[in-house]
């Protein structure tokens, strides 16, 4: 039989463990709530400037769409199709 081995102990005897250890959060996010525990909580500091509904719209652009003189899109076309910037792409 098997012995199941904790974070902790394993994090012993790696001597990684730190109380901010990433693997511990995400563990414990996933056993209070599930798959749903694993999505990002909402971070301090300034708001994100690239919302969902803009990801989708390169990502729709990409897949259903072709650039004018162009086979694949670049970063620039892309960026100048969805007034992004190259960066943001």
């Amino acid at each position: 039989m098997r012995r199941r081995t904790t974070v902790q102990a394993l994090a012993q005897r790696s001597r990684c463990w730190s109380p901010a250890d990433p693997v511990r959060t995400w563990r414990r996010r996933f056993l209070e709530r599930g798959l749903d525990g694993l999505s990002h909580a909402p971070r301090l500091g300034v708001p994100r400037k690239i919302t969902d509904a803009d990801i989708e719209q390169v990502i729709v652009k990409t897949l259903e769409e072709k650039p004018k003189n162009a086979t694949p899109w670049s970063t620039r076309s892309m960026a100048a199709a969805t007034a992004m910037s190259k960066s943001a792409i």
